[in-house]
């Protein structure tokens, strides 16, 4: 045994003889080379450490703090970065995902000082500009994949009947056990649109999403007859574009939509 930690300590001794010999020459070498340069400079210079910083990366600015009000710019649109290389959408990717730890990160420190959190909307453009530069990464990997392979790439699914009764896309996944040998998957998944419960329900929701349409539609319908009342000479190809499910042609006959002067006799 202790043959065998000397002979261990022996070598790790010789190993570091070597690096400093071998480090050593180098340092002499660039000396020879760059006379100015000291062996500090060699040393700080000589490794591919990445750069380290501390924790208040977490944190704004200073100059931000105690600000009411924080000058930033927009969020990056999809057309905008769709020019952009697959190396620069991966830089700026994490660029956003630090900037939105940071946000975040203020936002909680705020709440817990009691103060104001400037600028909130800064999150929702960070947001919105990480959904969009995902959005592009999805659509060049789809045609990469429909290019090579023929299919999109991306998880297969369907619209599946839950057991409820609605109806939702379920994207497949892949299970070590079978369906019919999977009795956790089995109970998760069971039906029960059958029962008298269910059947009740499923009618109060159709009822209920009816009458939410219906009166959508009698909202657009009150507005553009609003809109027809104080404007005689509204475009009418306009009015179709925006709200097409409301009958123009029919309402424009009626007496509700004319104004009080064409009423008058």
């Amino acid at each position: 045994m202790n043959y065998s930690l000397q002979a261990c300590s022996r070598f790790t001794r010789s190993i570091l003889t070597i690096s400093k010999l071998f480090t050593s020459s180098i340092q002499a070498d660039a000396a020879k080379c760059f006379p100015r340069i000291t062996s500090f400079q060699l040393c700080s210079n000589f490794h591919s450490t990445a750069k380290r910083n501390d924790l208040m990366e977490f944190f704004d600015d200073e100059k931000n703090w105690g600000q009411n009000e924080v000058r930033v710019g927009r969020s990056w649109k999809a057309e905008e970065l769709r020019i952009k290389s697959n190396e620069d959408l991966h830089k700026l990717w994490y660029i956003l995902l630090k900037e939105k730890n940071m946000l975040l990160t203020m936002e909680e420190e705020c709440k817990q000082q009691v103060r104001l959190f400037p600028n909130p909307e800064r999150i929702d453009k960070v947001e919105e500009s990480m959904k969009n530069l995902e959005k592009v990464v999805l659509e060049r990997n789809e045609a990469y994949f429909m290019l090579e392979t023929g299919k999109t790439g991306g998880r297969p699914g369907y619209v599946k009947i839950g057991a409820l009764g609605l109806r939702h896309f379920y994207r497949e996944t892949e299970h070590l056990i079978p369906k019919f040998m999977n009795k956790k998957w089995q109970s998760d998944n069971a039906s029960y649109t059958h029962t008298r419960d269910v059947q009740d329900f499923l009618q109060r929701y159709k009822e209920r999403k009816f009458l939410e349409k219906r009166k959508a539609r009698n909202r657009e319908k009150n507005h553009v007859l609003g809109l027809m009342r104080r404007f005689p000479n509204l475009d009418m190809e306009a009015v179709k574009e925006q709200f097409p499910s409301v009958n123009i042609e029919k309402i424009r006959n009626s007496k509700k939509a004319r104004g009080h002067k064409e009423n008058t006799i």
